[in-house]
């Protein structure tokens, strides 16, 4: 069985080679899904009862993990160094360095190795993080994969 539960969060970023407007500091509303596998929990003195995993716990998980770290932010590439320098110059800033240029398919590669390690088998589920489906806007998004 498979569950997915979607969030949204506001960040800024830009693609410093990029041949067109992405190269210029912008921001987008980002949306998020997240798809978990394993088997529906069979006990029935669990909350989770009938459950792959509560999706109010997928949030919370989601949330605390990620979307609040990236949610107002700028996420720069750790390369990006005129960027940084100006970031660094702004007081209390909320700025994410990126070990890779801060595109759509990063950003969702990204995401899903922070996540996965978040989802544990806590029920004997076989729960598994399958799939992370960012999107940039409603028409373009990217997919990373278990």
């Amino acid at each position: 069985m498979q569950i997915t539960t979607r969030l949204e969060f506001d960040a800024g970023h830009r693609i410093p080679s990029h041949k067109s407007q992405c190269k210029n500091l912008h921001g987008h509303r980002y949306a998020i899904e997240i798809t978990l596998s394993g088997d529906i929990i069979k006990n029935d003195h669990a909350s989770e009862n009938g459950m792959v995993m509560d999706f109010s716990d997928v949030k919370a998980i989601a949330k605390k993990g990620l979307v609040d770290v990236w949610d107002h932010a700028f996420l720069v590439y750790q390369h990006d160094l005129e960027v940084l320098s100006f970031l660094n110059s702004l007081p209390n800033h909320k700025t994410v360095i990126f070990p890779t240029v801060p595109t759509a398919e990063n950003m969702a590669a990204e995401a899903f190795k922070i996540l996965k390690s978040f989802y544990q088998d806590t029920f004997g589920n076989h729960l598994k993080l399958e799939k992370v489906r960012l999107y940039e806007t409603p028409n373009n998004w990217a997919d990373a994969l278990s």
